[in-house]
């Protein structure tokens, strides 16, 4: 039995759709708090298992029978660590064998206001590694679906990129991609205790993205780097909740210090194909605009 957590977020919704290109419901289990939200899984006979992460006693009978378990870290940034180790803990009592992890990629521990989302990484893979159980880490790059939300949804209408990363490269990958290679790794061996950094083959900075997208386009777009608190300002404006600001601000500064530019072919030998391009990805948002 293989389970998927987070089953009704996008990544582990996407991840079960490929499970069942190639496997039967059967074989798949989602973990979910909502029962509702993965009725629709249910129905096409996926066993559904209710669970939290903060609820250790709930993960351990949701485990109970799962011979492989995709972790996808939790979205509660401030209680995250403590979450991930309850998984792992009651994926050790379960009688779980394998556990795959879905990680962050990184070249360096990025600036102070990113230490609480590096840590829980940092100690989740830790854990898994003294667990006793095999384990392979996805180490993900930054989701190319988001690359709107980074180089701003009017972008067209201002010609500006402002985002203060300088001339940091970006491995960026899309999500649905990333499912694809962990459906791939959750149905075949030879993956046992490795660690996977998950993007593509090339980085990209943010004025090659303006490049790209006065391509694509037709409309000339350029890119400014600005102080992180001029950017932080900028936000402001726009009435962006603070911790909003702040997350997106340390981000440009771990760009910048080259944090992600970590270019990796591995998920394309995984998936078997070429993951699709800055230019290919800007094309299907920007090119009707």
């Amino acid at each position: 039995m293989i389970l998927i957590t987070g089953a009704t977020g996008q990544l582990g919704r996407a991840t079960i759709e490929f499970l069942l290109k190639t496997i039967e419901p059967g074989r798949v289990a989602a973990l979910a708090r909502d029962p509702h939200k993965a009725s629709d899984l249910k129905q096409r006979g996926v066993d559904v298992r209710i669970g939290d992460y903060r609820d250790y006693d709930s993960l351990v009978r949701a485990f109970k029978g799962v011979n492989t378990l995709l972790l996808i870290s939790s979205n509660d940034i401030v209680d995250r660590t403590t979450q991930h180790l309850n998984a792992v803990r009651a994926a050790k009592e379960a009688g779980v064998r394998h556990v795959v992890y879905t990680s962050f990629l990184r070249r360096t521990t990025g600036p102070d206001g990113l230490a609480v989302i590096m840590q829980s990484h940092v100690e989740t893979e830790k854990a898994l590694a003294d667990s006793g159980m095999t384990y392979t880490i996805f180490r993900n790059g930054y989701y190319i679906d988001m690359v709107p939300d980074l180089i701003g949804r009017n972008v067209l209408e201002t010609g500006t990129i402002f985002f203060p990363a300088n001339s940091g490269r970006v491995n960026f990958v899309l999500r649905r991609d990333i499912a694809e290679g962990l459906a791939r790794v959750l149905t075949s061996d030879g993956h046992a205790n490795k660690s996977y950094d998950i993007g593509s083959d090339r980085t990209y900075s943010f004025a090659e993205i303006a490049d790209i997208l006065s391509e694509v386009t037709g409309k000339k777009i350029q890119y400014v780097s600005p102080p992180v608190e001029a950017y932080k300002q900028e936000l402001a404006k726009h009435n962006l909740p603070a911790v909003f600001i702040e997350m997106l601000a340390n981000f440009g500064i771990f760009f910048a210090e080259g944090g992600m530019d970590v270019p990796d072919a591995t998920l394309s030998r995984l998936i078997g194909r070429q993951p699709p391009g800055m230019k290919e990805f800007l094309k299907t948002i920007y090119s009707k605009k």
